[in-house]
């Protein structure tokens, strides 16, 4: 058995932006986006948005970063690869300008015959069907569609004339509302007219006198519309279904949609298993904008963004679920816990199968050998990504201990790195997109650090020793598949990138617990007036950690969960207090089931599924 763990374990390259929203401040984070993963000649891959590499594996767990040609287009979002018979193809986005296609025999070696292109396009999929005709799909804007074409396969000019495919409506499904847990809804037209009319006012251009090709970007940033894009194809079984992300990449909500039909171009409809990709909830939350793909044994997988958007609203970072078909050929994506470990067997596999292990360190106690004011150590146990210890000082050997309150049976820890308003220059020269003006970091950078651990706080000994690491990986998963029995885990870190100050946001422990499952969850769940807001109100015993909470249009076919955590204070002082929750996920008409499990370090313990009362009104 081989484990991983979200977000996978690559280095994610640094970006220094001039952002013009931040008034021309530099901007610095870590991103990874928009993953296309795909099987060729028996090695998997991974092309991701501002990496200048490919991550190659094979088994799924273990990834190795290469770096790209540089007549590729590396600084232009959301890179397309498809296999075409024995070409790889690729290509990425350029709105506004006529965007190439490449194609090559060797993914690492290259060459990258280029290949013009006749029209521009922003997040693109390719898609070659069972009789060799190449379809492209494309689209990302909450002002126009997605849209479909059939290319001519040598010239890769359209064929046809471009199709509007998927649209997005916020009033009939609640997973395409901006904010978080989807709670905005579109605004009117007047209501954007009066914000337009103010813009134009206080920037003081008359409207005659602004560029026309902008006025309808600049309306839509004030329609509160989601975004809908990211779309990538995949038949089975002679239906095809239109994969597409919603509502914006910032969001914990960011997921992955899909619609259904006949024809590569359509006409599609909503499935009812929507969205297909969500996972809002627990340390990193996010899986919108990716791909679905079946691996060497014909189990599926599905990749996409996960978000964490604290220094930029692009510090994004890349998760692996899961997925499938089921008998009725619902397309699902299996986010229970999402971002736990996760077993990859030999052959094939349940894709529901529970976690190997369960979550030690919520809420435990934590010190360090020193703290930033208002980041102490407690933040490196919250489960929250956007939040993080950080050391008062940048030298080495700063470290981080978590007492997980008596020796429990330990098989991983996860190491997850933050960065905190980087103080340095970007280290070469800013490139201009249409975006954002941006440097990616070229240079192979190090992360170095050790992990020890103690059963009685007096003697340590060795988990991993990664002082000589050639490498940089800031969430590095460490597995002991045997055990350990450990009550401290010791986090000592000797080396980070630039020699700033470090942080942490995670050091997470999964294992097993020697004590019982918490018990069966009481709850009461109803709908809001307009009937896409799922309302749960638990009852909140002490015994549990958090809570999953699972629903989907029939009983059998719970394929989507919202995981929460209890307050730290009351799972340390182990109080019994309610949990209530809002889930703005629903679609308008749709039947509902749902169910709430409950779980603690010693195991999940399912509850009773109950249907859903219809809207009211």
């Amino acid at each position: 058995m081989k484990y991983y763990c979200n977000p996978i374990n690559v280095t994610y390259r640094y970006q220094f932006n001039m952002d013009p929203r931040a008034h021309g401040k530099l901007q610095i984070c870590r991103e990874a986006a928009d993953p296309s993963m795909i099987c060729f000649h028996g090695k998997y891959y991974i092309f991701a948005s501002m990496n200048l590499s490919v991550w190659v594996s094979d088994d799924l767990v273990s990834w190795q970063a290469h770096r790209l040609p540089e007549n590729l287009p590396l600084y232009d979002y959301a890179p397309d690869v498809r296999v075409c018979g024995e070409y790889v193809y690729f290509c990425a986005s350029k709105k506004g300008e006529v965007c190439n296609y490449y194609r090559t025999k060797d993914i690492l070696n290259g060459p990258y015959e280029e290949i013009k292109g006749t029209f521009d396009f922003w997040d693109p999929n390719l898609f070659v069907d069972d009789d060799g005709r190449m379809y492209f799909y494309w689209g990302c804007s909450n002002i126009t569609p997605v849209w479909g074409v059939e290319l001519e396969p040598e010239t890769m000019r359209p064929k046809t004339e471009r199709i509007a495919l998927i649209d997005g409506d916020g009033y009939a499904r609640g997973y395409e509302r901006m904010g978080v847990d989807n709670c905005e809804f579109p605004r009117s037209e007047e209501q954007v007219e009066e914000l337009f009319q103010q813009f134009v006012k206080e920037g003081g251009v008359p409207l005659e006198q602004l560029p026309q090709q902008y006025i309808p970007q600049i309306r839509g940033m004030f329609t509160r519309r989601p975004f809908i894009e990211g779309p990538w194809m995949t038949k089975h079984r002679g239906k095809y279904y239109l994969q597409y992300a919603c509502p914006g990449a910032e969001y914990n909500v960011y997921a992955d949609g899909v619609y259904v039909s006949d024809a590569p171009l359509g006409p599609f409809t909503p499935a009812k298993n929507n969205p297909y990709s969500y996972h809002p909830g627990g340390f990193m939350p996010g899986a919108g904008h990716g791909s679905t793909m079946e691996d060497l044994t014909g189990n599926l997988w599905h990749t996409s963004t996960m978000r964490i958007s604290v220094n930029h609203q692009f510090e994004r970072r890349v998760g692996i679920w899961p997925a499938g078909f089921d008998a009725d050929g619902e397309l699902f994506c299996n986010q229970n816990y999402g971002d736990w470990p996760v077993a990859v067997e030999a052959g094939v596999q349940n894709p529901w199968r529970e976690p190997p292990w369960y979550l030690l360190s919520y809420a435990c106690k934590a010190r360090a050998s020193s703290e930033a004011e208002g980041k102490g150590a407690d933040k490196a146990v919250n489960e929250d990504s956007k939040s993080w210890w950080r050391a008062a000082g940048a030298q080495g050997g700063e470290w981080l201990e978590i007492d997980l309150g008596r020796a429990m049976d330990v098989r991983a820890v996860q190491v997850n790195f933050a960065d905190d308003a980087l103080p340095i220059a970007s280290p070469g020269e800013i490139r201009g997109t249409l975006t954002q003006p941006r440097y990616i970091e070229e240079r192979e950078l190090l992360t170095r650090w050790r992990l020890e651990g103690s059963a009685d706080g007096l003697s340590y000994t060795v988990i991993e020793d990664k002082s000589q690491a050639a490498s940089d990986l800031p969430h590095d998963l460490i597995v002991r598949e045997d055990g350990i029995a450990l009550r401290y885990i010791r986090l000592t870190i000797l080396e980070i990138p630039y020699g700033v100050t470090p942080c942490v946001s995670g050091l997470r422990v999964f294992g097993k617990g020697d004590g019982s499952r918490p018990g069966e969850a009481a709850f009461t769940a109803k709908r809001s007036g307009d009937g896409l807001d799922l309302l749960v109100n638990i009852e909140g015993k002490s015994d549990a950690a958090g809570y999953n909470i699972l629903w989907g249009h029939r009983a059998d076919k719970l394929y989507h969960s919202y995981q929460i955590y209890r307050d730290v204070s009351d799972v340390q002082t182990k109080r019994d207090a309610a949990v209530e929750k809002r889930i703005g996920a629903l679609v308008k008409g749709q039947d509902y089931f749902v169910r709430v499990d409950a779980y603690n370090e010693n195991g999940i313990t399912e509850g009773a599924v109950v249907k859903l009362p219809a809207a009211e009104g």
